[in-house]
């Protein structure tokens, strides 16, 4: 196996029920409302719709006891979305269970790693 191949990347998604679930994106969309400040910001930076982005938070905020999210409408100071103490812990929570998870399976995934073919690389 060469050493340009790359490790392997976990992406769980966690299923609480048949609408319930946090996985990759909503924790991405998470961490980048965090920090724009925004929905549609955050959304947008992910080639996510305006639509799409609020459904999401729409989800995550109804999953929880409380909301993840809280968000005030536009006007004429313009909106804005913060994570809420509660979109905070989920999230740390989120990203240590993936962290956990590789760490437990490490042993597995390089098994199955050293058994993949050789991909040559293109030039």
């Amino acid at each position: 196996m060469n050493e340009n191949t790359k490790r392997p990347v976990l992406r769980i998604r966690i299923v609480f029920g048949d609408e319930e679930m946090i996985g990759p994106g909503k924790a991405e969309l998470l961490e980048r409302i965090d920090r724009t400040g925004s929905i549609a910001a955050a959304g947008r930076e992910m080639s996510m719709s305006y639509k799409r982005a609020w459904q999401l938070i729409g989800t995550l905020n109804a999953m929880f006891r409380e909301p993840l999210v809280d968000s005030t409408r536009g006007g004429p100071g313009g909106g804005g979305a913060v994570l809420t103490e509660a979109g905070r812990t989920v999230l740390r929570l989120y990203r240590a269970f993936e962290t956990e998870a590789a760490a437990g399976g490490a042993t597995s995934l390089d098994a199955m790693r050293s058994m993949l073919r050789d991909i040559p690389e293109e030039k």
